[in-house]
């Protein structure tokens, strides 16, 4: 699932294209995928309107139309959001198209058809179910050690879990809470509320680091990220463990472990982060 800074960098190519386009035309080629509005509904409210900014929360898209609504987008596992200037042909796989200043236009294309899309008012996108339960923007100045900290002393589940859980932190996926912890050097089973002052300051500082990384690399690209003009990341090249499992750690050596925890896989190196009797399961 496209994470933090696969969203960011979608909406980063995106952004001078659309800003400023009237939406021409709407077709809708598969609408379970509309989640609070009918086909209908939605090429009559789309048509006509301006785009004026396209922005994000979490890994959700927020495309900002004239007259106060928005296109709100969730990529899922296989959604790809993109912009062609001179339009494309539709693919088995295309399940929106949405018809720009001829001719351009722009295309969810999503091979297994998890994407979700929403219509708006834009005084109402906080009260989206999935936004509203959203915990700050690491890369933001909402995001400090000191919240982060009160935030994980609330907790005893494993620090793997909580990070996921997006309450406490928006963004973070399976890819960058692995390469986060290995960065701050903390085990993954650790209970969220056994950490340290200094292990909490470690891992703001991973969290950030490791965004920004790979926000500079254009995301990373294992099997269907690509950015808004079909190009993918670089910074799988980079990852030090996630899905790493049976390698040496680039660190240390050591040949780094897989488990799962809360039902997802997880990798880490056993020397660079450490287990303790903190540890929960």
């Amino acid at each position: 699932m496209p994470e933090l800074p696969e969203v960011e960098t979608v909406r980063r190519t995106l952004l001078p294209h659309l800003v400023g386009q009237m939406i021409t035309g709407v077709e809708v080629l598969r609408s379970t995928q509309l989640k609070n509005v009918s086909p209908e509904v939605l090429k009559e409210k789309l048509t006509g309107k301006e785009i004026r900014d396209v922005g994000r929360r979490g890994k959700y898209l927020l495309i900002y139309l004239s007259q106060g609504e928005v296109l709100v987008v969730h990529l899922r596992m296989t959604g790809r959001l993109l912009f062609y200037a001179e339009g494309h042909e539709v693919t088995p796989h295309t399940r929106l198209l949405i018809e720009l200043i001829p001719p351009a236009e722009l295309h969810l294309h999503d091979v297994r058809s998890f994407a979700m899309v929403f219509l708006l008012p834009k005084a109402e996108e906080c009260s989206l179910p999935g936004i509203a339960a959203l915990g700050p923007e690491p890369l933001s100045a909402d995001f400090t050690p000191a919240g982060l900290a009160a935030a994980l002393a609330r907790h005893r589940s494993p620090i793997k879990n909580i990070l996921l859980g997006q309450r406490v932190v928006a963004g973070l996926g399976n890819i960058y809470v692995d390469e986060a912890l290995f960065r701050a050097g903390i085990n993954p089973l650790r209970s969220a509320n056994s950490l340290t002052a200094a292990e909490v300051g470690r891992l703001f500082q991973a969290i950030r680091t490791v965004l920004a990384d790979a926000l500079g690399s254009g995301g990373t690209s294992i099997r269907d990220y690509v950015n808004g003009h079909g190009v993918p990341g670089a910074f799988q090249q980079k990852l030090a463990v996630y899905g790493r499992k049976g390698h040496p750690c680039r660190r240390c050596g050591t040949t780094l472990v897989g488990e799962r925890i809360g039902g997802r896989s997880t990798v880490y190196c056993p020397l660079c982060q450490p287990n303790s009797a903190k540890s929960v399961k």
